[in-house]
């Protein structure tokens, strides 16, 4: 691995994100896939990363495994101290629950619901009120800018709309982790620069951690740390001074 700035071990103990070893293996009748290979890397509590590299380096594999949604075949990987390869499944669904917000490529709005109702989706499970859920949500929709949109219905957005209808749903638990994957993947570049726009505040004035899988060279620009994998293997570390 070459490094343009901080390596993985620099950052050392500091490291909010740490994977050691990881490695995730899929099996196709007597085919052996294997997405991510022994993958070591730290990331900095508060820092916006971009995750690049061609189709089947492993970057939306690393996205998963992240977001506790699948588990590595072997390794560890710590996030904020928990070690999510030892943890139970009903703990670990409850850790996702609290700690990360994520955001899809395709919305996935529930289009019987109104822009109000598909953010505080995520709040029906937490012990919050309604009052206080009521509150959360309409935050949520205000950062995003949509606070005057919470009624409508995602046929009535635009499509740059209802990508930040999905931002909102991601971080109204206020979630420390954003997982992004291809967030501007199905959009214009206006409404892309929008969204890329809402990602940097989210991450400078709410102190979000963030993660963008993207193919986009000009989302990755904004990114303060650039990853390139490659066969599932970190192959090149850029960071930007600030």
């Amino acid at each position: 691995m070459t490094a343009n700035a901080r390596t993985s071990s620099e950052l050392g103990d500091r490291a909010w994100i740490r994977a050691r070893a990881l490695r995730k293996v899929y099996h196709r009748g007597s085919n052996e896939i294997v997405p991510l290979a022994r993958l070591d890397l730290d990331i900095a509590r508060g820092d916006f990363v971009s995750l690049m590299g061609p189709s089947g380096s492993g970057k939306t594999t690393l996205l998963n495994l992240l977001a506790g949604i699948d588990n590595a075949t072997s390794g560890d990987l710590w996030i904020g101290g928990n070690n999510l390869a030892e943890m139970r499944r009903d703990a670990l669904a409850a850790w996702r629950a609290r700690e990360v917000g994520i955001i899809f490529q395709s919305y996935n709005l529930i289009p019987v619901l109104t822009a109000f109702e598909n953010v505080e989706l995520p709040l029906l499970l937490s012990p919050l009120g309604r009052r206080e859920r009521a509150k959360r949500t309409m935050e949520a929709l205000v950062t995003v800018g949509l606070g005057d949109r919470a009624e409508h219905f995602p046929s009535q957005l635009s499509g740059g709309q209802e990508q930040r209808v999905a931002i909102a749903r991601a971080i109204v638990a206020q979630p420390p982790l954003l997982l992004a994957d291809e967030p501007t993947g199905d959009l214009d570049r206006e409404s892309a620069e929008l969204v890329l726009e809402l990602l940097c505040r989210l991450n400078t004035q709410h102190a979000m951690t963030i993660v963008m899988v993207t193919h986009d060279p000009r989302a990755a620009a904004r990114a303060h740390t650039r990853l390139f994998l490659e066969k599932g293997e970190l192959v090149r570390r850029e960071e930007v001074a600030l």
